[in-house]
């Protein structure tokens, strides 16, 4: 199966403190374990650094470490979804159609990454916002907080 992490499945299964880990680490490990395959968006892999090196945890984690923390868990296991010039000018059609506003971009970013790729599921742990933003994706979108 073909599973695409958004940004929050993935800092809750490399950070061992967040609330979701024990829900969200299965899911990579299962992609490391090549029992699936994993699918991530390039957006997500700056979100990631951009939030591993302004967590509040002790000690903090350092750019060089938040580099190989995606390297270890991301880069060398999963495949990157990148989006064309084009692909943004749809999602912002996409979503003024929809009469969406804000930073509900973002998470459109990621799906439209996820429905290029052709994946199988969408993994996150914002599953609401994420059926909002891209309906089309909807029966694909799940969540462990669901289950």
């Amino acid at each position: 199966m073909r599973i695409f992490f958004d940004t929050s499945m993935l800092i809750a299964a490399v950070v061992e403190g967040h609330p979701a880990h024990i829900l969200a680490f299965p899911w990579l490990q299962r992609v490391k374990a090549r029992l699936d395959a994993g699918v991530v968006a390039a957006h997500s892999l700056a979100e990631m650094y951009a939030i591993l090196t302004r967590l509040p945890v002790r000690p903090t984690i350092a750019p060089h470490m938040a580099r190989e923390i995606i390297a270890v868990n991301v880069l060398d296991t999963c495949e990157v979804a990148t989006l064309s010039a084009d692909d943004y000018v749809t999602l912002l059609n996409h979503l003024a159609d929809l009469k969406i506003a804000g930073g509900a971009i973002y998470d459109a970013l990621l799906l439209h990454a996820a429905a290029k790729a052709g994946v199988d599921q969408v993994a996150t742990l914002n599953a609401h916002d994420f059926r909002r933003v891209y309906p089309a994706l909807a029966d694909k979108i799940v969540s462990p907080l669901e289950g």
